[in-house]
């Protein structure tokens, strides 16, 4: 993964998306030495395992744990909510 300034891509723009697309680089864009967004290649079509194999990068680790604690709880299956209500 590079780094590279938000001034620096916008100057070389063309090249910097060439280089994530042609050769599958990742970008992390900072701005006043902060990391601000990340460019990352398209993968296209995605299974669904491969897209919980990716998951990973995206979500912070105590959302996993909150999801996999959710998944868990038998009580909850069957239960309706009533999103207007509150």
């Amino acid at each position: 993964m590079q780094t590279v300034t938000a001034t620096e891509l916008s100057r070389n723009f063309r090249v910097m998306l060439n280089r994530v697309e042609f050769q599958h680089e990742e970008l992390i864009i900072m701005r006043n030495n902060t990391p601000v967004a990340r460019l990352i290649p398209d993968t296209g079509a995605m299974t669904t395992e491969a897209a919980f194999a990716d998951i990973y990068r995206i979500l912070p680790e105590e959302a996993g744990e909150t999801w996999l604690a959710d998944s868990r709880l038998e009580e909850r299956i069957g239960e309706v909510r009533d999103p207007w209500a509150s």
